[in-house]
């Protein structure tokens, strides 16, 4: 089945990707492509629209997160504060927009007889002009809209301003809308779009937005409501469809549902929940790099952050950071009891590998925090560079039903039925408590609310949970940590100091009590290796105990009059004096 279903990525076509702002528009996307000879058949539309398909996320885009809940070696220019203006590039490409134009304003496409096949696949292709837009959105903010192949003698067009934002969303939102009436509704599908995708697509966009006008008041865009309940509409018709639900089975890798969610080589696995994913296969030599991203001594080490460990509660639904003395529990005792999630996403004590039966504990060789991540991990034989194959997901059910509780809780019209319809069926999966909203609003979690200091209102205390859920649910997909971040203008999350491990001082360490040493603390200079991992107290954050300090040699911070935006390339800003640079970048 999965080989089958691998055919459409090998008829991909090669798209011409030379192009500056001025002439990026006008050609066809390929040199056997044109209006009078192309589209005579559905199979054409099929060849053409394969081509959309790769600007979906793929590899580390998907698993490789840069914001602070993974914390790698380096950082990223974005978390480290110091992006500049770029010469070129930047994110300022507009290929794949002409490809998708190119077949929305065909003269064949738009008289081809068979109406059904003609709107399925435009609908198709203004669904990836919404997700293209709303990328682009998301990255710049105003943006030049682009309906149709742009003539070499429009010179209007080719050097006109950014449009506002309000109606790049308002296109958008037309763009999704027509996408969700006009796609295939009679099935599931697990690699191509549906209407149950454009569905979830809306739904993320929508609490995108609206919770970004929300909260950045200094932009004064209208309409944040708007968009939140569209995001509780989108969803809701989802949920109503009973087209998915959370997947529970125990038929996976490991045995644990969650864990298997992404452990899982095929996306079949995980299809009562999974609405769209990515397919890689070793036969076709289509393959990523998340094993040897996650056990390599080379590529960046990445390890959970210590807010993030923090913020898993316990078993029973109580909070982690109420228990006394929680900030200097040492590893073995602060992983007992907690949600299931957290040790089928890090080694925790007991840990195996799939298809092991070696316990295992953290490796700080590969680990910058000694939070090790497991989550998307099988067997050993895909460690090495470029030899994972599994399967990667895009779109789930369970994300649909965190925007459809978040974006209710923001309006204010959430209430605990709904909590019951949406956190609860994620919770079940790992028999974790759902949220009791009356005493989450009776009382938020200080701990929570001293990191989002922009959560106010009679919600407040919901507003963090689902928050809460959202970031350990979700965490290493899809990049969300970063746009949760901005959308909620918590840049300054970012500009924290990263925390691993917590050491009450020099001595060796068995971190799961295993008998066995792990890891050496030592102070003045380095001893003779025995064995275990070695680290200075120096790098303690008390010196002489405390938490591992990541990064120490990077200065962070977080600019909130730019930063919550990229600048645009000078390159562009030169050939088109019309555009205007961001606020606040030089």
């Amino acid at each position: 089945m999965k080989k089958n279903s691998l055919l459409f990525l090998t008829v991909i076509t090669g798209i011409l990707m030379t192009a500056c702002n001025k002439d990026f528009l006008e050609r066809y996307p390929t040199s056997a492509v044109s209006p009078p000879t192309f589209f005579q058949s559905e199979n054409d539309f099929i060849s053409y629209t394969n081509n959309f398909y790769t600007d979906l996320q793929g590899g580390t885009d998907v698993y490789g997160e840069s914001a602070d809940n993974i914390v790698k070696s380096s950082v990223t220019s974005e978390v480290a504060g110091n992006r500049l203006v770029p010469a070129t590039g930047g994110g300022w490409d507009w290929d794949a927009l002409r490809t998708i134009n190119f077949l929305l304003t065909a003269d064949n496409v738009i008289n081809y007889p068979d109406a059904v096949v003609r709107d399925k696949y435009i609908g198709l292709a203004r669904f990836f002009r919404a997700w293209f837009y709303f990328r682009k959105v998301q990255r710049f903010g105003d943006v030049p809209w682009y309906n149709k192949v742009i003539a070499t003698t429009d010179q209007e067009a080719l050097y006109k301003k950014r449009d506002p934002r309000v109606l790049i969303m308002d296109s958008v939102l037309n763009d999704i809308n027509f996408a969700i009436a006009h796609l295939d509704s009679s099935s599931k599908s697990l690699e191509r779009v549906t209407k149950w995708t454009a569905l979830a697509l809306k739904s993320r966009i929508c609490l995108y937005e609206g919770s970004w006008r929300k909260y950045h008041t200094e932009f004064s865009m209208p309409d944040a409501d708007r968009y939140l309940n569209e995001s509780v509409s989108a969803s809701q018709h989802l949920m109503n469809s009973n087209m998915y639900s959370i997947f529970r089975g125990t038929n996976g890798p490991s045995g644990k549902p969650y864990q298997d969610l992404f452990a899982s080589m095929t996306l079949e696995t995980g299809a009562a929940e999974i609405i769209l994913g990515r397919r890689y296969s070793a036969e076709l030599n289509l393959k990523h790099d998340v094993q040897f991203y996650l056990v390599a001594r080379t590529q960046g080490k990445p390890g959970m952050e210590k807010k993030l460990v923090n913020s898993y509660l316990m078993s029973d639904g109580s909070r982690f950071t109420d228990k006394a003395g929680y900030q200097t529990m040492q590893f073995y005792e602060e992983v007992q009891g907690r949600d299931p999630r957290l040790a089928q996403t890090i080694r925790t004590p007991g840990y195996t590998r799939i298809g092991g039966t070696q316990a295992l504990a953290p490796d700080f060789e590969s680990t910058m925090t000694g939070y090790q991540p497991v989550k998307w991990m099988n067997n050993t034989s895909m460690d090495v560079s470029g030899q994972s194959v599994q399967d990667l997901t895009l779109f789930r059910y369970a994300e649909v039903l965190l925007n459809y509780a978040e974006a209710k809780a923001e309006l204010g019209t959430l209430d605990q039925t709904d909590l019951n319809n949406s956190i609860k069926l994620i919770r079940d999966r790992v028999g974790m408590p759902n949220i009791d909203m009356a005493a989450a609003n009776a009382s938020p979690d200080p701990y929570l609310a001293q990191q989002y200091v922009n959560v106010s209102g009679a919600n407040k205390g919901v507003i963090l949970e689902i928050r809460r859920e959202r970031r350990i649910e979700l965490v290493m997909e899809n990049g969300f940590r970063w746009e949760d971040l901005m959308r909620w203008k918590e840049g300054q999350l970012l500009a924290l100091p990263f925390q691993g491990m917590y050491f009450p001082g020099a001595g060796f360490y068995d971190l799961d009590q295993n008998g066995s040493r792990d890891v050496e603390i030592y102070s003045g200079s380095q001893p003779p290796a025995t064995g275990p991992y070695q680290i200075a107290v120096s790098e303690l954050s008390e010196g002489t105990s405390g938490y591992i300090l990541t990064n120490r040699n990077i200065i962070k911070k977080f600019d909130e009059t730019k930063d919550y935006l990229y600048p645009l390339p000078i390159d562009q800003l030169t050939l088109n004096p019309a555009l205007e640079q961001n606020p606040n970048w030089k």
